[in-house]
């Protein structure tokens, strides 16, 4: 079952969802670090988590999910973008037992949720929105709901499941109309379906049967339309050019500083492990071209 999603629609129900399931992508993020259990497992939900939201929503650029915890990890981050391509890592401190729950992972912490998009034509930056939730309950989809709460306008309920092979979930939510007591009895309908997915069969149905057949079992009995796979990816957004630039923000003096405590400066990247190294013909020259360039536009020369 290759990395893809899968938009549905119940449509007596007047409920829309997402089904996606990740493999490749997932096993190749927890090659760049040895990831305990349990924040290997929180890591895989949060990828799962953003790739739904980020198709129930319209942006162009990249949906990202950061938490920041108090102990032992320290920062989680994912992010989708507009095209499915995904990316995530988690940081920590010290030992972690493998039984540590999710609030034992982050302590108090806090939950970022931000939307990036791309710049249009003429801007020099996109337009950014971002919200802020507190980490309240026991696992991420109990934080997420409290998300949903406050951010949404829309019922919105999500379930996940995390091995280290496959990484999976299901959102359902309720389609923009009047309320009335129907569509509170659909929707309380399709989530307690939806809730056979929390036992161990059904988080291992949500593990490894495709969308079609998992579907079927969960809403074999309403009118169950399923779109076309949509797929997903591991995809590094860094390159040479964005860790030219980074340096080159440091300034040249700030540059030269490291060059000649360390001879060079060297640049990892957290997301795929890439390395990235530039001596100092290679800053030279960056700063040269910088400046040159500056000097073309009119605006005088780089400092």
């Amino acid at each position: 079952m290759s990395d893809s999603l899968h938009r549905f629609l119940i449509k007596n129900l007047h409920i829309r969802g997402e089904w996606v399931s990740l493999k490749s992508s997932w096993q190749e993020i927890q090659t760049t670090a040895d990831y305990p259990e349990p924040v290997r497992n929180v890591l895989g939900e949060a990828l799962v988590a953003i790739t739904l939201l980020a198709e129930s929503i319209k942006f162009d650029g990249s949906l990202i999910m950061q938490i920041r915890g108090t102990s032992p990890v320290i920062l989680l981050v994912v992010q989708a973008s507009s095209n499915g391509a995904i990316r995530g890592i988690a940081h920590w401190e010290g030992d972690i037992p493998e039984d540590a729950s999710f609030t034992e992972l982050f302590g108090a912490g806090t939950m970022v949720i931000s939307v990036e998009n791309k710049p249009r034509k003429g801007q020099q930056q996109g337009e950014r929105y971002q919200s802020l939730v507190s980490l309240e309950g026991s696992s991420l989809t109990e934080c997420l709901s409290s998300y949903f709460a406050q951010s949404e306008q829309l019922k919105t309920a999500m379930w996940l499941a995390v091995t280290d092979e496959y990484a999976a979930g299901i959102m359902l939510q309720s389609l923009p109309e009047e309320e009335s007591d129907s569509n509170q009895l659909n929707w309380e309908h399709a989530t307690i379906l939806a809730d056979t997915l929390n036992n161990d069969k059904g988080r291992q149905e949500l593990l490894t049967l495709p969308a079609k057949e998992l579907l079927y079992r969960l809403y074999h009995e309403e009118e169950l339309i399923l779109y076309d796979a949509k797929p997903i990816r591991f995809e590094c957004s860094c390159s040479q050019q964005r860790i030219e630039s980074t340096i080159y923000t440091l300034g040249k003096k700030e540059a030269n500083s490291i060059l000649k405590e360390q001879g060079s400066i060297s640049i990892d990247c957290d997301f795929c492990n890439k390395h990235y190294q530039l001596d100092s013909i290679d800053v030279a020259r960056l700063f040269h071209e910088n400046a040159v360039a500056g000097s073309s536009n009119g605006s005088g020369s780089v400092h």
